[in-house]
């Protein structure tokens, strides 16, 4: 994968031969005008979880205007997220935590355990 060891980011969008691109699952760069929610999924994932890095939109570097449409758009969201990154992740866990307070603190919600089976008086 395109990723470096040695605390180097992972590139996730990339701008070469006029065109925006970004990194596929298999860790080569796909166009960008071909992206599938399934890949945006995954490239919010990598941003949330690992050092990523873009090739900074300039929309005098890509020719293609669906590239420059789709590059601009994808670019913006993912660096919006890295540089938000922690304040996401703190976000999630106060969700996360108030969420377990509430059931640990409800005894209706936690789970109930079945009666054992009664017999017949006879």
């Amino acid at each position: 994968m395109h990723m470096a060891s040695g605390g180097k980011d992972m590139k996730l969008l990339s701008i070469e031969n006029n065109l925006g691109s970004y990194l596929g699952e298999s860790g080569q760069y796909n166009p960008i005008d071909k992206i599938t929610k399934e890949d945006l999924l995954r490239l919010v994932n990598l941003t949330l979880q690992e050092d990523v890095m873009f090739d900074e939109y300039d929309e005098n570097a890509i020719n293609n205007q669906a590239h420059q449409i789709v590059y601009k758009s994808v670019f913006e969201k993912l660096r919006s997220l890295r540089d938000r990154k922690q304040e996401f992740i703190d976000e999630s866990e106060r969700l996360y935590l108030k969420e377990y307070e509430k059931y640990r603190d409800d005894p209706s919600q936690q789970s109930v355990q079945p009666d054992a089976p009664k017999r017949s008086a006879g």
